[in-house]
């Protein structure tokens, strides 16, 4: 299955047995104080050096999200998508759970972006899901409710039935919803990754849509963060991963290698170029 988006002149797909396509995290002022207190200043000089650095590091896609205490987000998120937008010439994916900040943002973002997101949560379908429709664009689904985040694999596969067929009752189409099952630490619970990866194959072989996940909470809390971060994405490709939400300057290497193994690299071409792109720039920092 194949979810198209798109910029103002390029276009990205993901699936369809497709190399993984890479969301970059970064424009997030979630744990990055100088991007909040930029924001915060109504500065968005940080959020463009993001937006710069993450597709140069190889992002396909960028999410902006402005989500920090003090910042007003229906005022700030179309904002930063336009600087973003400015820089550089990639899809966005508009992260936001406040409805206005997203209709703003919609407004004046180029392409064909991601809105990210609507839930399992009545108002949040009543909301989101319109708009969605209203602007034809993919949709990033995440398995929680009014309850909040189940442990349980089989509980988030329920919410993932229940957006996917809320959303086609619509009339948005089935590859235009990206489910995310939702990656928790493993430092709270070392469980939590095997009943992700549960939910992630479940959601793949039952409803076989594209999916996204914000990788790097799998590390929160532990040393050696790229490391098991990394290890843990090649396991989620496997599984159906197919656009995860991550920094991309960390995590691009063990995300080549696993989609050489799974057989989505022709010749070793981008595992190749990556690898010399890296070797490349090791020399030019020592000269």
């Amino acid at each position: 299955m194949e979810t198209r988006v798109a910029s103002a002149t390029k276009e990205v797909i993901i699936g369809g047995g497709r190399p993984t396509v890479l969301i970059g995290e970064r424009i997030n002022p979630t744990g990055k104080k100088r991007l909040a207190e930029a924001l915060r200043a109504g500065d968005l000089s940080v959020a463009r050096e993001e937006a710069i650095a993450q597709v140069a590091a190889g992002a396909d896609i960028l999410d902006v999200n402005v989500g920090a205490t003090g910042v007003d987000e229906i005022d700030m998120l179309p904002r930063a998508v336009e600087a973003v937008a400015e820089v550089v010439d990639v899809p966005l994916c508009i992260d936001s759970r406040k409805v206005k900040a997203l209709a703003a943002a919609l407004a004046v973002c180029p392409g064909r972006p991601i809105v990210n997101s609507v839930t399992g949560e009545e108002s949040s379908l009543n909301e989101v899901l319109p708009l969605v429709k209203q602007h034809n664009l993919p949709v990033v689904g995440l398995t929680l409710d009014e309850k909040g985040i189940p442990a349980e694999a089989a509980a988030r596969v329920e919410i993932a039935y229940r957006i996917v067929e809320r959303a086609e009752a619509l009339g948005i189409p089935r590859e235009d919803v990206i489910i995310d099952c939702l990656t928790l630490s493993l430092g709270a619970n070392v469980q939590a990754g095997l009943a992700t990866l549960e939910a992630t194959r479940r959601v793949r072989d039952e409803l076989g849509v594209n999916q996204t996940q914000g990788c790097s909470n799998i590390s929160h809390g532990l040393p050696n963060r790229p490391v098991l971060t990394g290890a843990y994405l090649a396991l989620a490709i496997e599984a159906g991963l197919t656009c995860p939400t991550v920094d991309v300057a960390q995590v691009r290497p063990a995300v080549r290698s696993a989609d050489l193994i799974l057989g989505r690299d022709n010749y070793a071409m981008r595992f190749i170029a990556a690898f010399r792109e890296a070797q490349k720039a090791a020399e030019e920092a020592q000269a």
